[in-house]
């Protein structure tokens, strides 16, 4: 592009160090302030491990240098890092080259003013670039140019002069030498086996690289969107590309006056970060279309001075074609200036209440696929870029006056959060709001609609949460010890809503904390706190021992607390349903009867045949069963007392015959069996940290008919007049 160039400013380069901090085990590429990228094998190299070692580094400080970025300080500047994301090196159908191979580094400390993240741009054949050596010094530049890509690696070859690729360059960003962009990652360079002489046939200068676009299926297959949402990305914007045409076409109508061109073209020269040519000349039609396709932000923020341009009533047409035309391209909602202020609104919300965005979300947006994370109970400050990127895509599909232009997804969000939010927060939101929804074209009385379902939400005080359900289902089998799990909060008037979605396996810790976060989230809500945990489980997870995983700790006290020390954890087993037609009436007519003493099996009844007769006949309005024995002896009997209708089944997974009974004796099983619960809780509690936490491991099933799980809950209806989409 000839009109709009970047500023000539020296490239940030940056270097990872050994523990001495001496020299460079390789480069990185500065994604943003806080985040670093480079390879793994510098890593491992770095800490002195295997280069090929697959493992994640644990609790690793490493140091990052950073050189050339223009900030004030004489020398480089050095920030601590840990590894956030880890994509260890992989092998791939050649013994040369390899996948993976990517770590993300987390700064302790943003990076100095001035360093300029990176702008990554696809790699193509043909493309002349550099790599500077991981040591940072100006001088230690090699050029090289992309010769072929093929099976996600991309090959380069380097001229016989200057410098060449080397050791120490790995990690480091390959920028264009035409417009200050990246492409890719340098991996390694290729040597002579064995370190003989180079012959007249030997490959010369030649490296291989990752590129951008392989950078980002690795990101994304290691859950590291939220990374990829802070990336600065050059769209590609072919010759050939069918929305330029498009572009074009309104571009002509708007700005088909020169001077009023400079004028729109140079306010957004200055917002995206160009350097305008000096005079008054202005970009040809087709070199601005070029940029709206290639700056993902660039369409929205001509539209605002178009927008604030245009006298009333006039303009208007041709703008919303040329924002239509745009959405088809793939631009982004939000100007520059609109993102940027919104972030950094939407970070103060969070750092108020981290959990009213997530609620705001589940309101507000009900028929919208949720960006990952507002599926937690609480926003963490890194996911706000991720929250707002993705939600940009969608639109409000609700009733329109005059066919204006639809409410975007994310500005209801906003009208929610600022409903709730404090004075200041909430009245600054609605001024952004205002303003976005002007640019847009968003009739007044659709978002007027909007801003008061949010202030009726806001003013609602909904049933409070009494339990959450936490569903698990197995992994596969090569996540051994992992689970899906579901997590939804229950009211007291029977209404449910999901908190967590059972996306990917979690560990036992992960999904401790996800329950701990959704209970102090209820509390914070304003309500109880909340008390009961129900686990639904299968049949073969009836063993588990759930209440003892660690849920980690609010307080920095402590390292970690069991969830069965601060809930009432309790199991549930409805696949047991399907396998007997009439247990749920008989699980509400057993609660109902009286709740009489409960029904102890011991060595004298521990057959399935003996138990079920009883069941039948003396204990058939029974509603508790202790079940002792061996472990696989208990397996079978707890299950058929769950089919028959038990809603409440006790026994000591860790016991192994009926010797051990008389463990259970401190839950007091014989006991008030509303208080059963509560009883099993405090003996988790004070078996916690005690020197000798031998004896009973107790586990409980309670199938509580007045609250039904998730699947059979009567859900709250959309509210009348709301939208879908």
């Amino acid at each position: 592009m000839g009109w709009f160039k970047r500023p000539t400013a020296p490239a940030t380069r940056l270097s990872v160090l050994y523990a001495d901090g001496r020299a460079a085990a390789g480069g990185a590429a500065l994604l943003s302030p806080r985040r670093v990228l480079t390879c793994a094998h510098v890593v491992n190299d770095a800490l002195g491990r295997d280069l090929y070692e697959t493992g994640t580094p644990e609790t690793a400080e490493l140091t990052v240098a950073l050189h050339g970025s223009g900030h004030d300080g004489p020398g480089p500047q050095r920030r601590a890092a840990r590894i956030s994301v880890w994509v260890p090196p992989r092998p791939a159908a050649s013994t040369a080259v390899w996948r993976g191979d990517l770590a993300v580094l987390e700064l302790t400390e943003p990076a100095p003013p001035g360093p300029r993240p990176v702008v990554w741009r696809d790699m193509a054949e043909g493309q002349a670039l550099r790599a500077w050596h991981g040591g940072g010094a100006a001088i230690a530049f090699a050029d090289t140019t992309v010769k072929f890509q093929e099976d996600a690696v991309g090959y380069l070859d380097g001229e016989l002069s200057g410098a060449a690729i080397g050791p120490g360059f790995s990690g480091g960003p390959l920028w264009s030498r035409s417009d200050e962009s990246v492409v890719g990652l340098v991996v390694a360079h290729v040597l002579p086996e064995g370190g003989r002489p180079l012959g007249a046939q030997d490959t010369v200068r030649r490296s291989w690289a990752v590129p951008w676009r392989t950078v980002q299926e690795e990101l994304r297959r290691a859950g590291a969107a939220e990374v990829l949402a802070d990336c600065a990305v050059h769209g590609p914007a072919g010759r050939d590309d069918p929305a330029l045409g498009a572009l074009a076409a309104e571009l002509w109508r708007l700005l088909g006056d020169p001077v009023r061109r400079a004028q729109h073209a140079r306010a957004l020269a200055t917002a995206l970060g160009y350097e305008p040519p000096a005079g008054d000349s202005a970009p040809s039609v087709e070199e601005l279309a070029a940029v709206l396709v290639a700056e993902e932000r660039a369409l929205a923020t001509l539209s605002e001075s178009l927008a604030a341009a245009a006298a009333p009533g006039t303009g208007r047409d041709s703008l919303d074609r040329l924002l239509i035309a745009g959405q088809l391209a793939g631009a982004r909602l939000l100007s520059v200036d609109e993102h940027r202020a919104l972030v950094a609104e939407l970070a103060t919300v969070v750092a108020a209440d981290a959990t009213l965005l997530p609620r705001a979300a589940r309101e507000a947006l009900r028929y919208t696929p949720l960006p990952a994370p507002l599926d937690a109970p609480r926003l963490s400050p890194d996911g706000i870029g991720l929250v707002v990127t993705e939600l940009e895509a969608y639109r409000d599909g609700g009733p329109l006056p005059d066919g204006t232009a639809p409410v975007p997804a994310l500005l209801k969000l906003v009208e929610y959060a600022a409903a709730c939010a404090s004075p200041g927060g909430g009245r600054a939101l609605t001024e952004w709001s205002d303003r976005v929804a002007g640019r847009l074209g968003v009739h007044r009385a659709a978002l007027s609609q909007r801003r008061g379902d949010a202030a009726a939400w806001a003013a609602h005080r909904p049933s409070p949460v009494v339990r959450l359900v936490a569903e698990l289902s197995g992994a596969p089998a090569d996540e051994e010890g992992r689970f899906r799990c579901e997590v939804w909060e229950v009211r007291g008037d029977g209404t449910a809503a999901r908190l967590v979605p059972a996306d990917r396996p979690r560990s036992p810790a992960e999904i401790g904390r996800l329950i701990r976060e959704a209970a102090e989230r209820a509390a914070d809500g304003g309500g109880p706190p909340v008390e009961q945990i129900d686990v639904v489980v299968g049949r073969d997870g009836l063993e588990l021992d759930v209440d003892e995983w660690d849920a980690g700790s609010p307080f920095e006290f402590l390292a970690g607390v069991p969830l069965g020390v601060t809930y009432r954890v309790a199991m549930r087993c409805p696949e047991v349903s399907a396998r007997a037609p009439r247990r749920e009436a008989e699980l509400r007519r057993r609660w109902e009867s009286g709740h009489t003493g409960p029904l102890v099996v011991d060595e004298r009844t521990a057959s399935p045949e003996r138990v079920y007769a009883l069941l039948a006949s003396t204990h058939r309005d029974t509603a508790q069963v202790v079940v002792h024995g061996p472990r696989g002896d208990r397996e079978r009997l707890v299950q058929l007392c769950l089919a028959v209708g038990v809603p409440v089944v006790l026994w000591d997974r860790r016991a192994e015959g009926h010797e051990h009974a008389h463990r259970l004796d401190a839950v007091a099983p014989a006991g008030p069996l509303h208080q059963l619960p509560e009883r099993v809780r405090h003996f988790r509690a004070e078996r916690y940290g005690a020197p000798d936490p031998g004896g009973a491991r107790p586990s409980l099933v309670w199938e509580d008919t007045e609250l039904p799980l998730p699947g059979g809950l009567e859900l709250l209806d959309p509210a009348e007049g709301a939208d879908i989409r």
